[in-house]
């Protein structure tokens, strides 16, 4: 029986049988149970109902059950991973680097879209109406950040300004503020709280197909090299077997019929293999900026 838990931490498990005399991790055989963290790109419930037949598809073809849990920040799939016990997680670019340096997780697939692309970009916008057309005209304007731990929403706006001749960020505007997801910063833009905003194009353009105020009111200053898509990294402690098998699974469900129907309601063609030379961008990005990925203090303040 499957069993949909959502509470305030939004933990989602697909659960079978009724054993609870022993944690499910050490449980043999199909019932181990692994514990994958989302980061919060989207509404929560979103993310949920999008990665649900994912996971589920996932776990019965590799022999497991596979349990989600969404973090309520960036950051907090790096703080929690190994208290929450988590097992792996779609890392973004950013997250997955910090992640990778300092608790030792391995990349090992992301998804493709239909349209055959893998990579994202980060772009900057403001509204149409706002006379904003560069970085000198934004001063003493509010500008929404996603988080810390994002390139589309923190490393790519920070060398934008720097580009533009913004040292000091903080004293360059009157107000700067961690908006918490992408299609936050999109919205916070369009109704006005936020002047200057920074997000991924992937969720903008979701965003513009659901509501034409988005491409009609918003206008999109710059954009960033391409980021990898947000990829699923597994921690140490799955076994190697176990991470092939995971792996193959998602490089080869693209060639089974129910597999393909859980890529499309995913909104991906196939998932493609990922390693750590993808992320050779966002070390460049963290390099120019100065920031030390073992040291990066990257909670929102």
């Amino acid at each position: 029986m499957k069993r949909l838990l959502i509470a305030i931490g939004i933990v989602l498990a697909v659960t079978t049988g009724c054993e609870t005399d022993r944690p499910a991790r050490d449980r043999p055989g199909p019932e181990r149970t692994l514990l994958f963290g989302l980061n919060p790109e989207q509404n929560i419930f979103k993310q949920i109902e999008r990665y649900e037949p994912l996971a589920d598809y996932l776990g019965r073809k590799a022999g497991v059950r596979i349990g989600l849990k969404v973090l309520p920040r960036y950051g907090n799939l790096i703080d929690n991973f190994e208290s929450a016990g988590l097992d792996g997680a779609f890392f973004g670019s950013f997250s997955y680097s910090l992640a990778h340096a300092r608790l030792g997780v391995q990349v090992i697939a992301r998804p493709e879209r239909p349209d055959g692309v893998s990579t994202y970009q980060g772009m900057i916008i403001v509204r149409k109406d706002s006379g904003i057309r560069a970085a000198k005209d934004m001063k003493g304007k509010r500008l929404a950040f996603v988080a810390r731990a994002t390139a589309a929403g923190y490393l790519f706006p920070l060398a934008f300004m720097r580009k533009g001749g913004v040292g000091d960020v903080e004293a360059f505007f009157k107000e700067v503020y961690f908006a918490g997801t992408h299609e936050d910063v999109v919205r916070d833009v369009l109704n006005g709280k936020a002047d200057v905003g920074a997000c991924k194009n992937t969720v903008f353009g979701r965003l513009a197909a659901a509501d034409p105020r988005v491409a009609k009111e918003l206008v999109v200053l710059d954009r960033s090299p391409s980021f990898p898509e947000n990829a699923l990294a597994l921690g140490r402690r799955v076994e190697p077997p176990l991470k092939e098998k995971l792996k193959n699974v998602l490089l080869t469900m693209h060639e089974d019929p129910e597999g393909r129907n859980v890529l499309e309601n995913f909104g991906a063609r196939r998932f493609v293999e990922t390693t750590d030379a993808d992320y050779d961008v966002v070390l460049s990005y963290t390099g120019k900026i100065g920031i030390d990925l073992a040291t990066y203090d990257y909670t929102n303040r």
